[in-house]
């Protein structure tokens, strides 16, 4: 029997005959699948950044340098970058463990003036009377040193926080000193919330409180009655309109929050004969997170423009309008109104309510308003990287064949000789051969006839073939149906160092995409195929969904793992909610957190933020260290008693145990 490589043989050594009859395939020196070296050597990282589209959603912050490292750029266009691989092992050396947390202040800056910035211009272009005053919603990441940096960022502006809960409030309180800055308080509110928020009036701070619900107007009045306080109030509308993509469900007539129309008129009939109608000042309205489309963004502007100058008409105070969240995030550089995308960019989005809103003003002849975004998402997204270390791989059982022997069982020849027979030509009537004969292997060894041994060695013959199969479909500009997921069932599981749940929760919950790529490696090219497991004991601790040039794909290209050198992946644009939202699943705790500015040497590391030890988090869940290492203990003690174990084994026990509760809760490298 002849047997002659082919070009779908590429990246396989030589076939040998070591004896008539019996053929052996030679398996490469690293064991795996490469391509051809000439090949590997035409990698660039231009394809690179093709392949992870990081030009698309990385400008301008994220770029790949000619050593194929990521790089960050905080300042943006105004200079200075960091090299985010060197930047890793830096921290490293200083014993701050994986996964790690990095904050990068002046892209938080960068984002807070961009913002600015764009409404300044469409102030400008569209001579509007008015002003803008941002605010950040506390709810997208209330971590102390962000919300601190972001106040002072945002100084200069007068820009402000927004408040959906009693907490947040405090938070709210006790950081913002700005001059002017509004302190929007939204959410769920009772007497004590509302007394709080206009005793804030007092300190000089511009509290609005925004009436969410109908029960509200009157908790208003009386505390206002009680306190001899009057105070700044806001409706939130529910509008029509609707936004787009994930939240889209949670706005109209049956959102959570907000006030219907003949709810709206209620209410200012409420605080008119309380006297209090020219307490209202605000009209609020939110169509949704992550609004993919600028069309939904016009609808209801439109809609909220005439509410707004008909309160006025109604005898209201009117002088703020709160276009609420909602300004999203190309998380997959598309650039289209796909979820995960936008089809505008940041001028877009404030042209377009800066131009409906004074249009609707200038027909009713009614004062232009300060206008109000409350645009967390868009502002805090990028100011945030996760990396993390890959563990280990599972890898399908490699692309080489097993000897046979003279005399094989038939399903092991006809495996074999559908193996040989693979060309370009035939691939698909191969592949169906192919799952055909594993299927009858199984039944063969189901009733006894095939042994353990050549089940194995049929399951090794069917994996070579798919591996043939996949490196001549790889060069297909069209696949069949049946062979467009060759590339899930062939994927390899790269194990890394973090929790899903606690630090990327949305891809669980609602399968949000956030970008994800190697930072190093990159003048490489990427051989593997494969999803992520993190260290949970949970079958959804996983990320099995990456952006792609036009939807999503399954897998994502990565290099095989070098003996002895790490291999960093770093999860970008995700910090806003998933810091906050994560959960303990497993006990494992919050992260390394570093927030890291640049300065004309290079950078300064302005705040660490160690993560959680084990005794905290079992603290969380009401176990006291001390009284487990005492049990851990009396059992030693126990077992020395009874001879089942020796005094230096009890003491490396209980070292190792106290040394444990001590460390953090991800492995060490």
């Amino acid at each position: 029997m002849g047997l002659e490589t082919t070009t779908a043989d590429a990246g396989f050594e030589q076939l040998s005959t070591k004896s008539p009859g019996s053929v052996e395939i030679a398996p490469p020196a690293n064991g795996h699948r490469e391509l051809l070296a000439g090949t590997r050597k035409s990698w660039t990282i231009e394809k690179s950044e093709e392949l992870y589209r990081i030009r698309g959603w990385g400008e301008p912050y994220f770029s790949i340098n000619a050593r194929g490292h990521v790089t960050v750029s905080p300042k943006a266009d105004r200079g200075g970058s960091l090299d985010l691989y060197e930047l890793v092992e830096s921290l490293r050396q200083r014993n701050l463990g994986l996964p790690l947390l990095i904050r990068f202040s002046d892209i938080l800056q960068d984002r807070i003036e961009r913002l600015n910035a764009c409404f300044a211009k469409a102030v400008a272009r569209y001579n509007y009377p008015g002003v803008y005053r941002g605010v950040f919603p506390v709810k997208c990441n209330q971590h102390r040193h962000l919300v601190e940096e972001l106040v002072r960022f945002g100084q200069p502006h007068q820009f402000g926080l927004e408040a959906g809960s009693k907490p947040e409030l405090l938070i709210a309180m006790a950081t913002l000193k700005t001059p002017g800055a509004l302190l929007i308080c939204n959410g769920y509110k009772d007497r004590e919330y509302i007394e709080t928020a206009m005793l804030a009036l007092r300190l000089g701070q511009t509290a609005i409180i925004v009436l969410e619900q109908l029960e509200e107007v009157q908790m208003v009045i009386e505390a206002s009655r009680r306190l001899g306080i009057e105070p700044v109030v806001g409706v939130r509308a529910k509008l029509t309109s609707k936004g787009m993509g994930q939240w889209a469900g949670t706005t109209g007539d049956r959102a959570k929050f907000g006030l219907t129309i003949p709810e709206i008129i209620q209410a200012a009939d409420e605080l008119k004969d309380a006297g209090l109608l020219r307490s209202l000042q605000l009209l609020h309205f939110h169509i949704g997170s992550q609004i993919s489309s600028i069309s939904a963004i016009k609808d209801a502007i439109r809609e909220a423009s005439q509410i707004y100058v008909e309160l006025a008409k109604l005898g209201a105070n009117m002088k703020y309008l709160d276009v609420g969240g909602g300004l999203a995030v190309d998380y997959d550089g598309s650039k289209t109104n796909f979820y995960a995308s936008k089809n505008y960019n940041m001028q877009n989005y404030a042209n377009d309510i800066v131009a409906e809103v004074k249009e609707a003003c200038e027909e009713r002849s009614v004062p232009a308003p300060t206008l109000i975004s409350e645009s967390g998402r868009a502002l805090a997204s990028h100011q945030s990287v996760l990396v993390f270390d890959v563990l280990g791989t599972s890898e399908v059982p490699a692309g080489t064949p097993p000897p046979l022997g003279e005399k094989e069982h038939l399903i092991l020849r006809n495996l074999y000789e559908t193996y040989q027979s693979i060309t370009a030509d035939n691939y698909q009537e191969a592949y169906h051969d192919a799952i055909q004969f594993k299927e009858e292997a199984i039944s063969l060894f189901n009733f006894g006839y095939l042994s353990l041994r050549d089940r194995a060695r049929a399951e090794r013959l069917y994996w070579a073939c798919c591996h043939k199969i996949q490196e001549i479909v790889r060069q297909q500009e069209f696949v069949h149906d049946d062979l467009k997921y060759l590339d899930d069932i062939m994927a390899s599981i790269y194990y890394v160092n973090m929790s899903v749940f606690q630090s990327a929760p949305d891809t669980w919950a609602i399968d949000q995409l956030f970008p994800i790529m190697p930072i190093h490696r990159l003048d490489e090219e990427p051989t593997r195929r494969g999803t992520l497991a993190d260290l949970t004991c949970d079958s959804d601790g996983k990320i099995d969904k990456f952006i792609d040039k036009s939807d999503v794909k399954p897998v994502l290209e990565l290099h095989p793992l070098k003996q002895g050198e790490p291999y960093y992946l770093a999860m970008f644009l995700a910090g806003a909610y998933q810091e906050i939202m994560g959960s303990l699943h497993n006990l494992f705790g919050n992260e390394n957190v570093v927030h890291i500015q640049l300065t004309p040497k290079g950078y300064q590391i302005e705040q660490v933020v160690k993560g959680d030890t084990m005794t905290e988090v079992l603290g969380y869940v009401q176990y006291d260290s001390e009284d487990l290492v005492e049990s851990i203990r009396k059992q030693t003690e126990h077992a020395l008693q009874e001879g089942r174990i020796s005094i230096q084994e009890a003491q490396r026990l209980v070292q190792n145990y106290e040394r444990c509760l001590s460390s953090y809760t991800y492995l060490s490298s």
